[in-house]
């Protein structure tokens, strides 16, 4: 069966410590539209208590157990609710994603005296102070938490620098005495390490051993079978490179790894990626495409959506996505597609062969500040049911792109035809494999009319203004029917 990956949150969902109750209880329907792993957000104690959505990390130890930043349960639920969730869905054979947040920690418990330097915020590897004292928040005792599972005890020595000297109530960017920025970074500001809170230094050897235990620890505790690594623009290459082979060798089995590496550039992507390919990375360059396209007008050329992008040069490491929490409406990296283009967006990730196409929660069921995508759950079926065999490709015209599955002898019904336009309504002429001689294909997403395919394999497929098209064969209607009697949008 075809993978698909689900990102099981968004960033506004309630603040009322029920996420993983509600994602445990749609593991089942999850499964029926074919999902088949999903990424959980971050489960740990943020600085934020019950309103952190997990990126402010303050305790990686803390799954909602402990009295800490006002709150027991994290804004998702507690730690028995969120091992309870992971189990519905394996429940369900639906395989789980930690989603993994290094680069910073927020929220100390103590102050410490340190000796720093103020870098350029535009050029990091530009000193503009000499050497001085500042007030830091980095000691993190975890006064809560009272040692379990781990005493370490965070202090400077295990950060690069922060961003505010309390002792003047100043924001700037400092760099502790004796440390430096790692080098296998973005070199967008001259060095990109520096993202915010307190910077990791994750080649400290305290901090490196620190995490390798609590990597094996938080992967056996969860029997998750992936990883999401957060914001790794900002981190050292080799460490995880390292980190990657020390936990998976600690638990004794890999791991699927996917990166968040925000960046458009395809050789920034394949350079992180190396010649290792310890991981795959979110292909964000596809979804500025898409989100490029959604604002056009028309004027977007379709025929080359996928220039440039990972899953074209390399769709065995690309997982592909329309939108996600960070691209939602209010945020830094607000980028979202817009919302007639959404099914077209989905079936260029969804019905196609190459990458791991992953679904946002919120345009699956909706959520606060994001509607949800009423054709997704036909075009989720439609991959998960019919979306098999030989691709051929038109691409022809930049306003009306389309391609088409020839299906599968052990999937019954399989192969569909795919036609969209960001303009005018059209048609075009495509072929669907000769097995197919003689069948009437019939629009499930749409409202096109039946076509009969000839003798050669080929139709006439038809398209809205803007709108999308996905044929199936009247065998593939009735798997779909068979599985949902309600899929036509």
């Amino acid at each position: 069966m075809n993978k698909t990956l689900l990102q099981g949150f968004s960033w506004y969902i309630e603040p009322d410590g029920g996420h993983w109750r509600r994602a445990a209880a749609r593991a089942q329907d999850l499964v029926r539209k074919g999902i088949t792993s999903v990424w959980l957000p971050p489960a740990y104690k943020g600085a934020a208590g019950m309103h952190d959505v997990g990126y402010g990390v303050y305790d990686l130890y803390d799954l909602g157990e402990f009295d800490q930043k006002g709150t027991v349960p994290t804004k998702y639920g507690t730690r028995e609710e969120y091992l309870a969730c992971i189990e519905a869905f394996h429940e369900q054979g639906v395989k789980v994603l930690l989603d993994v947040v290094l680069n910073q920690r927020m929220g100390a418990d103590e102050l410490e005296h340190v000796r720093a330097t103020t870098m350029d915020p535009h050029d990091r590897n530009r000193p503009v102070s000499d050497l001085h004292d500042i007030e830091a928040w980095t000691r993190f005792t975890f006064p809560g938490r009272h040692g379990r599972y781990s005493d370490f005890v965070w202090d400077w020595h295990c950060f690069h620098g922060v961003d505010f000297n309390a002792a003047n109530d100043h924001s700037s960017i400092y760099l502790f005495e004796g440390k430096h920025w790692d080098e296998q970074v973005t070199r967008e500001h001259g060095n990109y390490d520096y993202l915010m809170g307190c910077d990791v230094d994750l080649n400290y050897q305290p901090v490196y051993d620190e995490l390798v235990r609590w990597g094996i620890w938080y992967v056996q505790l969860t029997g998750a079978e992936g990883l999401r690594l957060d914001a790794i623009k900002h981190i050292d290459r080799s460490f995880y490179l390292r980190w990657l082979d020390d936990v998976q060798r600690g638990v004794g089995r890999d791991l699927f790894v996917v990166g968040e590496y925000w960046e458009s550039d395809l050789g920034a992507l394949q350079g992180y990626l190396g010649h290792e390919r310890a991981m795959s990375l979110f292909d964000v360059f596809l979804h500025f495409r898409m989100h490029e396209a959604s604002l056009s007008n028309g004027s977007f050329d379709l025929a080359k959506i996928f220039d440039g992008t990972l899953v074209q040069a390399d769709p065995k490491h690309a997982v592909t996505f329309v939108d996600n929490h960070d691209t939602q409406l209010g945020q830094a990296l607000q980028s979202s597609v817009d919302y007639w283009f959404k099914p077209l967006a989905y079936a260029l990730i969804l019905l196609r062969q190459e990458g791991l196409p992953c679904v946002f929660y919120g345009d699956l069921y909706g959520t606060p500040r994001v509607q949800a995508v009423p054709e997704l759950p036909t075009l989720l079926k439609v991959r998960k049911l019919l979306a098999y065999g030989k691709q051929r490709n038109w691409t022809d015209a930049p306003d009306h792109i389309g391609w088409t599955r020839e299906g599968i002898g052990q999937m019954t019904g399989s192969g569909c035809a795919v036609l969209m336009s960001d303009k005018a309504a059209g048609q075009k002429r495509m072929c669907v494999g000769r097995p197919h001689a003689n069948e009437t294909w019939h629009c499930v997403v749409g409202k096109q009319a039946p076509v009969v395919i000839d003798h050669e394999g080929w139709a006439t497929f038809c398209v809205a203004g803007g709108g999308l098209s996905v044929y199936v064969s009247e065998r593939g209607l009735f798997v779909l029917g068979k599985d949902d009697e309600e899929l036509r949008v």
